[in-house]
């Protein structure tokens, strides 16, 4: 009996797998088909899925957790673009910083320059009066320089004498009494003296 029905059941066995090989190769040919005339059939399988109830779940599921991805995504690159713009603002507000240091320090530098330029030229400028001055007093007679000289302060007076011709220094000196001569005349060595050494340091120094 078992052999009898087993012997019935073969052939419907090999009907119904000639029927499903059947059924695959005709699924591959029209997805064959659809492929090469452009179709994208996952596409189409999505469209018409999500009208089949359990599978439009299954879409609906991915497409959720897909926009849920592209969310935590989207603020990753938010809070990173957030991140650089502080980063370059605080970089801008540092180049400023130094730009302003370096205008302040530019302005400190051409103001010395300045006051230097206005020193020098007050120097020159007293120079030339100095000049005019001892030129005044080598013009002048010994007998009437001798006495604005010996009334002058002490310091002041030195200077000049220091700086006119040796005849009009000794001709001035002769018409000086003379423990004011002597005076003037250690003074005016000493000075003499002094200059000759700072002037042997500067040559030295350069």
């Amino acid at each position: 009996m078992e052999s009898h029905k087993e012997k019935r059941s073969r052939p419907v066995i090999k009907i119904f797998m000639i029927i499903a090989t059947t059924l695959i190769g005709l699924i591959a040919i029209g997805l064959l088909i659809l492929t090469v005339s452009g179709y994208n059939i996952f596409e189409v399988a999505k469209k018409y899925g999500q009208n089949v109830p359990v599978l439009s779940t299954l879409f609906e599921e991915d497409q959720t957790e897909m926009m849920q991805t592209m969310e935590n995504r989207l603020i990753e690159l938010e809070a990173e673009v957030n991140d650089r713009e502080a980063r370059i603002e605080q970089l801008q507000n540092q180049v400023e910083s130094k730009d302003n240091e370096l205008n302040k320090a530019s302005q400190e530098k051409t103001r010395l320059e300045n006051r230097v330029d206005e020193l020098v030229l007050m120097k020159e400028e007293n120079k030339r009066a100095f000049s005019d001055i001892i030129k005044t007093y080598e013009e002048m007679a010994a007998k009437k320089a001798a006495p604005i000289l010996s009334n002058m302060n002490e310091e002041e007076a030195v200077r000049i004498l220091a700086e006119v011709k040796p005849e009009v220094l000794a001709d001035i000196l002769a018409k000086m009494e003379p423990t004011k001569a002597a005076s003037f005349t250690s003074l005016v060595t000493a000075s003499v003296e002094n200059t000759s050494t700072t002037d042997d340091d500067e040559k030295a120094a350069e």
